[in-house]
C-alpha cells in the first residue's frame, strides 16, 4: 500500500474543540494543532483536557494511522500557563491542590502520547519551551523550523523544569540535558537535532510538509506491526539488558505469528509488494 499524497487531499474535519485544539483529518494521519497563539500555545488546563481527549481518540479511531502535533502562531508552546497557575495562590492551601492535579494532568497527558499506539510526529514551528519542550521530546519524532528553539527555562524563574527533564532525559545525553536544565538557554534547532532532541531541521515554510511526508510514510506501513513495535520500544528502555532482550525476543515471536508477518515476509520472498489491508 503506498503513502497518500497530502497534496491531493484536502483536511477533514474531525471534531474541533473551540479556542484550543483543532482537530483535522488527512487520509490516515490525524493532525492536531495548538491553536492558542494569543497565549504562546500555553498548556492551559483546557488545552491539556483536550490534548489528552484527542491523543485518546485518534489512539481507538481505527482510520488513523498516524498523528502530527502542530501549531498556530510564531510559538509551539511556552510551556504551563503561569497566569493561570500563579491566581491559584489565593487559594486556602496556597494552590498545592490546584498545582498537584495540573501536574498530575499534565504528565498523564504526556503518558498518552507514549501510550498511543500510533505515532505521533511533532512539527514545530517556533520556540518549544519547558512543558512545550517536553512535548516535543514526548513524541515519538519530530521536525523542526530552522528558526525553532528549544529551551527549559524553569531555573531563570525559580521553577525548575522537573516534569520537562523527565522527557529531555530520556531523549538527550545525560550532561546535554543537565546543561539545558542547570542553564536554561535557548538551543538552536540545528542544535536540537545534533543533540538528538529533533530529528530533522527544515526551512520554516516546509515544516509541515515534512511531518506530513514521514506521517504517511508512516500510515503506509503495517499497522499493527507498528503498534506492537512502539509499544516495544518504550517498554524495553526501562529494563536491564538482559530483562530487554527476553522481552523483545517474546515481541518479536508474537510478531511473527502475526498475519502482518506472514504476508510481508511472503510478499518479500515472492518478490511482490504486501497487501496490508487483507490483515
Amino acid at each position: 500500500m503506498s503513502a497518500p499524497k497530502s497534496a491531493a487531499r484536502q483536511p477533514q474535519p474531525a471534531d474541533r474543540q473551540a479556542g484550543e485544539l483543532l482537530c483535522d483529518q488527512v487520509g490516515a494521519v490525524r493532525i492536531l494543532t495548538l491553536a492558542r497563539p494569543e497565549k504562546r500555545n500555553s498548556l492551559s488546563e483546557a488545552m491539556l483536557t483536550a490534548l489528552q481527549s484527542a491523543i485518546t481518540a485518534a489512539d481507538g479511531d481505527g482510520a488513523v494511522r498516524a498523528v502530527v502535533l502542530t501549531a498556530t502562531g510564531g510559538v509551539f508552546s511556552a510551556g504551563h500557563d503561569l497566569k493561570e497557575l500563579t491566581a491559584r495562590r489565593s487559594d486556602a492551601d496556597g494552590g498545592r491542590a490546584y498545582h498537584e492535579r495540573i501536574m498530575r494532568q499534565c504528565s498523564a497527558m504526556m503518558r498518552s502520547i507514549v501510550h498511543c499506539r500510533k505515532p505521533v510526529i511533532a512539527a514545530v514551528q517556533g520556540p518549544a519551551l519547558a512543558a512545550g519542550c517536553q512535548l516535543v521530546a514526548t513524541c515519538d519524532l519530530a521536525v523542526a523550523a530552522e528558526t525553532a528553539t528549544f529551551a527549559t527555562p524553569g531555573v531563570n524563574i525559580g521553577l525548575f523544569c522537573s516534569t520537562p527533564m523527565v522527557a529531555l532525559a530520556r531523549n538527550v545525553p545525560r550532561k546535554r540535558a543537565m546543561e539545558m536544565l542547570l542553564l536554561g538557554e535557548r538551543l538552536p534547532a540545528a542544535k536540537a537535532a545534533e543533540y538528538g532532541l529533533v530529528n530533522r531541521v527544515v526551512p520554516a515554510n516546509r515544516v509541515q510538509a515534512e511531518a506530513m511526508a514521514m506521517a504517511e510514510l508512516v500510515a503506509s506501513k503495517p499497522k499493527v506491526t507498528v503498534a506492537i513495535g512502539k509499544e516495544a520500544f518504550y517498554r524495553q528502555l526501562e529494563m536491564e539488558l538482559a530483562d530487554a532482550y527476553d522481552y523483545a525476543a517474546g515481541v518479536m515471536v508474537e510478531n511473527m505469528l502475526h498475519p502482518e508477518a506472514k504476508e510481508g515476509i511472503g510478499a518479500f520472498l515472492e518478490k511482490r509488494e504486501p497487501n496490508w489491508d487483507k490483515n
